[in-house]
């Protein structure tokens, strides 16, 4: 029979003072949250009877974890950074704002501060010339009236043929396949890239160990990120999944929406200057108004930097 002591007035109280609450220094909001979570946590250990062995172990996985900076991974692999998204949905609904292009996840791999280009720019570094798929990848920003957003940012960022990105994969140069492009009067943007790979976590990685836990793989479409932001309206974190691919509906990372999908068309026509294949990829967006200024910025989500 599974002993309970945790909702004892005696453990309560016990709870309240790690938490903090004995005291007047710290976080009143910080203290409230770990109040809350110590509170679940011996619910849940006495509910599941959860073992000393699973518990310590479960720490230890934490610490790896940590150690292979993979938080931001399984969060998004456990559906909890596409749950924030369906919940701001919820609170948009519930306000009236609607309309615009969908969110989806940032994922982990975004790194700050890449080159900032007018109308126009190639992404990729020409490492993978004759390796990679050239691809061209254009469209337009509107507003929430269809109406196009001139000097609207466009931050993108995608993987390489091996599925990997740079900063995080060292063999890369720095921002390649990362960059800023500022919409022309049209609100257009373009850009030459190459054709990514989808990719997969690490099969040696506490990522995939927990996946492989629950009878999970680890898998990702091709796809390419997006932060869209302009003045006056509210920013928009998204991605475009390509069309086509393996698994394009089942995302490791829940980031596939409807409206998120980017029909890829595969030519070989010279038309574009290129010798042989090459693809072409169209794709607009839409911003809603920010109702306050503080809509304008994106998350506070601590990002990589890359050194000067």
């Amino acid at each position: 029979m599974t002993v309970k002591i945790s909702h004892t007035p005696a453990l309560q109280a016990f709870f309240e003072e790690a938490a903090g609450l004995g005291n007047d220094d710290g976080s009143p909001r910080v203290k409230s949250i770990v109040l809350r979570v110590l509170q679940e946590l011996a619910s849940l250990i006495e509910d599941l009877d959860i073992t000393e062995d699973e518990f310590w172990k479960t720490v230890d996985y934490l610490n790896r974890l940590g150690g292979r900076n993979e938080a931001g991974l399984l969060v998004a692999g456990l559906g909890i950074e596409h749950f924030l998204d369906l919940l701001q949905d919820a609170k948009d609904a519930q306000t009236g704002l609607t309309g615009g292009t969908p969110r989806t996840i940032e994922g982990p791999l975004y790194v700050a501060g890449a080159p900032l280009s007018q109308g126009e720019a190639r992404l990729d570094d020409g490492a993978e010339n004759g390796v990679a798929t050239v691809m061209f990848l254009e469209g337009q920003v509107f507003d929430a009236d269809g109406k196009p957003l001139a000097g609207a940012i466009v931050d993108l960022w995608q993987a390489n043929t091996q599925g990997t990105y740079s900063f995080f994969d060292s063999s890369q140069s720095p921002y390649n396949l990362r960059r800023r492009i500022v919409t022309d009067a049209q609100g257009r943007y373009r850009a030459r890239s190459i054709v990514p790979s989808g990719y997969g976590c690490d099969p040696q990685g506490p990522t995939q160990a927990c996946l492989d836990l629950l009878g999970r793989h680890g898998q990702r479409p091709a796809h390419v990120h997006f932060f869209i932001s302009a003045p006056g309206h509210r920013h928009l974190t998204t991605q475009i999944n390509l069309s086509g691919e393996k698994y394009l509906w089942d995302d490791f990372a829940y980031a596939t929406r409807d409206g998120l999908v980017g029909e890829v068309v595969f030519l070989e026509d010279g038309a574009r200057g290129i010798e042989g294949r090459y693809a072409e990829l169209k794709f607009d967006f839409q911003l809603q108004k920010a109702v306050v200024s503080e809509a304008e910025q994106r998350s506070a989500r601590p990002r990589a930097l890359q050194d000067a």
